[in-house]
């Protein structure tokens, strides 16, 4: 759903805001910058009339309403963008979440900051803790129940996001959040729908967690009330950080955890910290690329998808967009994305990951080189080259100062662990399957790994989370990401593409059929219906398997020379609001 929205002026009105815009250009060089930051949070008066919109995509209407609510009373893009991560956690429960993690990549006053709240690994985790006595893997311990989860991030994020940038008082960005876990919202039918299905999935695999207990009464187009995770919010609400990591609420996860044989204790919860790190920047074009660092995997997959991609088009006629030439191209260029993927990509704090070289004209050069335009690369030769359902989340903000803010929050698979933590009513993630249980031995998203992202205590798991900005001179251009496990990574780039390699709305951005490649499962590339047969019929001669399975629920903003576009992924079930 897409709402514009514009308010009428009458004359007075017209000469009120003529004669106020005349007034501040002519003062602007008088008045002291640092008074009105002060009044007119966050940017310098000279620039503070960049946007005469702000615009906002959200995975449901409840966020999108409050995130909006909160712009409107003054609030910048990263006050909106907690307001609304708190609401997902009540009425997005698949992925919304305070029982997660994620990254949020904020551009604020002409300078740019990512958050780093991903889950990280309990403190008695180790190497070998999802391998039986035979050294294998032993199949869902890290997918489902108490064992798969990580320690949360999401409440210490949103938290440092408000520290260093918000400007409303945080109790205000927490009571929409509280007011519809205790008052209820009315159950979209989508929601309910998927819920109902979770539940007879849970029961035809024999898994026996408390999952049906909170959310059976979850009915479509009926009052939902969530009075547990009202608690725990109120908590947050009234105490801040603490609310969560300290206290009563944290006495309730690790008690639980005890009585149910999990792994978070006190002691983890209180040495979690989220991290500001320094986002990945390259150049693309005419553009300033700004995407995720590790111990996301998918900042430097995309400057190597991109880079590769233009280095292989270069000085040739333009490909016709989801042609298969252009299709087997992006698959080719893939292989070798997720071969460096798996062997050096991990937590930046326990690993050195080269960053730089895996990013450098002459690396993507020499990896473009193998590149077959005609044929498939074996995949078995394709080796790295120096010597996540997808029920994740999605939402992007941006204000009228032109600050933006790009945020993807997970736990892992639809609904996480399916465990809630009795007496704080929310779900726990089950993150821990993106480590690495076993070298060379896939995860669920079929994603392989090494070393670099085996299980150690406090360990943040490989993420393929890539919550993405693209610059034109300073200003924000393009907002996106996407949730999908793996298929993130594909979502991001192709968005790109299809807002400056091809010129779309942001409608056509987030509803054109994508597709994705990785290494492995071997040669298979799954696409949204809506690619033409006879592009099908020509990639499986090629040998390649077409699989159509839908992926991602991208929610992106286009801003134009000031003149902004949102969209949301028609798929699902979000709003994007300009206004």
């Amino acid at each position: 759903m897409r709402i514009t929205e514009t308010t009428p002026k009458t004359f007075m009105g017209y000469v009120f805001s003529l004669l106020m815009s005349i007034c501040l250009m002519a003062c602007t060089e008088q008045i002291d910058e640092a008074k009105v930051t002060q009044v007119v949070p966050p940017l310098p008066i000279s620039t503070v009339t960049v946007l005469k919109q702000a615009a906002l995509a959200m995975l449901d209407s409840y966020s999108a309403d409050v995130a909006k609510d909160i712009l409107q009373k003054g609030g910048n893009a990263v006050d909106a963008a907690i307001a609304a991560q708190f609401v997902l956690a009540v009425t997005l429960p698949e992925a919304g979440n305070i029982g997660g993690g994620g990254f949020m990549m904020i551009y604020k006053d002409k300078k740019s900051d990512f958050i780093d709240y991903r889950e990280q690994a309990p403190l008695s985790a180790h190497r070998d803790m999802y391998l039986g006595e035979d050294g294998e893997v032993i199949p869902n311990q890290s997918v489902i129940g108490i064992l798969s989860s990580g320690v949360p991030g999401t409440v210490a994020g949103m938290w440092l996001a408000h520290k260093k940038h918000g400007s409303l008082p945080w109790k205000e960005l927490l009571q929409p959040a509280f007011n519809l876990a205790e008052e209820g919202f009315k159950v979209h039918p989508k929601l309910a729908k998927s819920i109902e299905m979770y539940i007879t999935s849970l029961e035809k695999r024999g898994f026996e967690v408390n999952f049906e207990n909170y959310f059976a009464d979850a009915k479509a187009n009926e009052i939902f009330q969530q009075l547990e995770l009202a608690d725990t919010l109120k908590r947050i609400r009234d105490q801040g950080r603490d609310g969560f990591y300290k206290g009563q609420t944290a006495k309730i996860i690790s008690d639980f955890m005890r009585q149910e044989n999990g792994l978070v204790t006190e002691q983890d919860l209180l040495s979690y910290e989220a991290k500001s790190r320094q986002p990945i920047t390259a150049k693309w074009r005419g553009y300033q690329l700004l995407t995720s660092p590790p111990p996301s995997s998918g900042g430097i997959a995309i400057i190597q998808w991109l880079k590769m991609y233009d280095l292989m088009t270069r000085d040739q006629e333009k490909l016709t967009h989801n042609s298969a030439a252009y299709m087997h191209l992006l698959a080719e260029i893939g292989k070798r994305v997720f071969a460096d993927r798996a062997e050096y990509l991990g937590d930046p704090d326990f690993v050195k990951v080269p960053v730089d070289s895996l990013i450098t004209d002459e690396y993507i050069a020499m990896r473009s080189q193998t590149v077959l335009k005609h044929a498939i690369s074996v995949t078995e030769l394709v080796k790295p080259g120096l010597k996540e359902s997808e029920e994740t989340t999605h939402f992007s903000v941006m204000d009228k100062w032109g600050n933006a803010v790009s945020n993807t929050t997970t736990i892992n698979l639809g609904y996480g662990s399916g465990v809630v933590v009795r007496g704080a009513g929310f779900l726990l993630n089950d993150e821990m399957d993106d480590f690495s249980s076993k070298p060379g031995v896939a995860n669920v998203f079929g994603a392989v790994g090494g070393q670099a992202n085996e299980i150690q205590p406090k360990k943040r798991m490989l993420s393929s989370m890539t919550p993405s900005m693209v610059l034109k001179d300073g200003e924000v251009s393009f907002v996106t990401g996407s949730p999908g496990g793996t298929t993130i990574i594909s979502s991001v780039y192709l968005s790109i593409l299809n807002a400056l390699e091809f010129s779309m709305s942001a409608e056509d951005v987030v509803n054109k059929p994508r597709f994705h490649h990785q290494l492995l499962p071997k040669d298979v590339i799954r696409h949204h219906n809506g690619i033409d047969p006879a592009v099908i019929s020509e990639l499986e001669q090629m040998g390649y398997t077409m699989s159509n399975r839908r992926f991602g629920d991208m929610q992106v903003i286009l801003n134009q020379d000031g003149k902004v576009d949102a969209a949301s992924e028609g798929n699902g079930r979000g709003k994007s609001i300009i206004f």
